[in-house]
């Protein structure tokens, strides 16, 4: 991993790429973002289901260019720190998911692993895809692995 500039943080464009400073932890930047990402998804979960569809599609687009934006000026194409893409994922994952707090840990623990293991078309999408379009994707659809199996088992569970 590149080493960062100190003013790093004083850009609010790299601020939310970085998810807040949460992906600046020294290991497992990652899992600390999606962490980082649980109490503004608790804030989400408050809205009407089409309010928490726009809020995605949102987050995904501006996603789309803050990453494109910090990866540009780090001259680094999906740098470890940019987690932004970890918070959208997680967010996906948690569309419509029962409200007791367990799901959350459900929901983390299905989107880590889909995240981190990369299994097909994600890797696909990880390797192919470039740009800002290619740090979100393939968070996108780790998270929405994450949510068809967070889905499957709130259906078999309640």
């Amino acid at each position: 991993m590149s080493k960062l500039p100190a003013t790093v943080l004083r850009n609010p464009v790299h601020l939310l790429a970085f998810g807040l400073g949460s992906g600046l932890a020294p290991k497992a930047p990652g899992t600390a973002g999606t962490l980082a990402a649980i109490p503004i998804y608790m804030l989400l979960a408050q809205l009407p289901v089409a309010g928490y569809a726009l809020a995605l599609v949102l987050t995904f687009g501006v996603g789309i260019w803050i990453c494109d934006k910090t990866a540009r000026d780090l001259a680094v194409h999906d740098h470890g720190s940019i987690v932004w893409d970890e918070f959208v994922g997680f967010w996906i994952t948690m569309f419509v998911a029962p409200p007791q707090w367990w799901w959350i840990v459900v929901g983390f623990v299905l989107f880590r692993f889909f995240d981190i293991v990369k299994p097909f078309p994600i890797s696909w999408f990880d390797r192919n895809v470039k740009g800002g379009l290619g740090v979100m994707l393939d968070d996108a659809i780790a998270g929405s692995f994450a949510w068809f199996c967070l889905q499957l088992l709130a259906i078999m569970i309640v």
